[in-house]
């Protein structure tokens, strides 16, 4: 399996490293594996959800899974 580091999904996912960092640590990238001061994010892993958006609001009033 390939892994990429927060610079090159913040690149990719058009986000500041620190927002990839913050995201890996609150367990909302899926397969993010912390190598002891790095993370490792899986090549195929999807953008988070941003939380601050109606869409992300509506899905956690309902409790249900993203679209």
């Amino acid at each position: 399996m390939d892994y990429m580091t927060t610079k090159e999904a913040a690149n990719r996912w058009g986000i500041t490293i620190r927002q990839v960092q913050s995201q890996c640590e609150g367990g909302r990238v899926d397969g993010a594996v912390r190598l002891g001061h790095m993370w490792l994010i899986r090549k195929d892993a999807p953008k988070p959800m941003d939380g601050r958006t109606k869409a992300a609001r509506e899905i956690k009033r309902c409790g249900g899974e993203a679209p």
